[in-house]
């Protein structure tokens, strides 16, 4: 068990560190793209230095038309200007942006990685139940705090495997037909055990729950993988 927890804490620091050298990544990656593209952006007064300068080298340029197109370029340099200004606005905007998804996209990452570790965990170990009451009488189990109303056939066959887990014992579906039906184990066919199964977890509702409690151990039966400690049959 300290083994096993090591590990974890272990994996634990790991992953946080992974995440850590992540979002650092991105961010410098991104600081860098959004350097690199502001310092190849053209400047914003280029266009009005031009002009300034037509400005002083033409001073022969003294007619009233040509005198209103050096006007008319001068307001085109503001216009350039105030234009580029805001590209520049709209290019961090998006840097921005693109830096929350990544960000977002890293941790969603993360987060599938970890639930995948996880998953893997409680099927290499089972699934962790602290308590499993079977309560015949109100037709309702009790496993952990989740509650399930459960018909009376599917009551009836999770006691079955309850009391056969308490006994360390793995029940075929015949055997399981067998309990339930009160004949002869012989006499009764496998498939109908199997039925009894498939009902069971499809009333259980949660697919992994359902499929980690019952677990079928091939060509032996089944049996419910948690600690026999913790089962309770009213």
């Amino acid at each position: 068990m300290r083994e096993s927890s090591t590990s974890a804490s272990e994996a634990l620091r790991a992953g946080n560190r992974a995440v850590v050298f992540g979002v650092l990544a991105v961010v410098a990656i991104l600081l860098i793209a959004a350097v690199l593209l502001f310092i190849n952006l053209p400047d914003a007064n280029a266009f009005n230095d031009r002009v300034e300068r037509i400005f002083v080298e033409s001073d022969a340029l003294t007619a009233r038309g040509e005198i209103r197109l050096l006007e008319i370029l001068a307001q085109s340099g503001t216009a350039f200007s105030e234009v580029l200004t805001s590209y520049r606005m709209v290019i961090f905007v998006l840097l921005v942006f693109a830096s929350a998804l990544l960000l977002a996209a890293l941790a969603l990452l993360v987060m599938i990685v970890a639930l995948n570790r996880r998953m893997s965990a409680i099927q290499q170990s089972g699934i962790e139940i602290s308590s499993l009451l079977i309560n015949r009488a109100e037709g309702k189990v009790y496993l952990n705090n989740m509650e399930f109303a459960l018909t009376g056939a599917a009551i009836e066959t999770l006691a079955v495997l309850g009391e056969a887990r308490m006994d360390d014992d793995v029940l075929t579906g015949a055997e399981i037909e067998a309990v339930i039906s009160g004949r002869n184990a012989a006499d009764c066919d496998e498939a109908a055990g199997a039925t009894r199964i498939k009902r069971l977890r499809d009333a259980l509702g949660n697919q992994l729950v359902s499929e980690l409690l019952i677990r079928n151990i091939a060509r032996k039966g089944y049996v419910l993988a948690i600690d026999k400690g913790v089962i309770r049959i009213e």
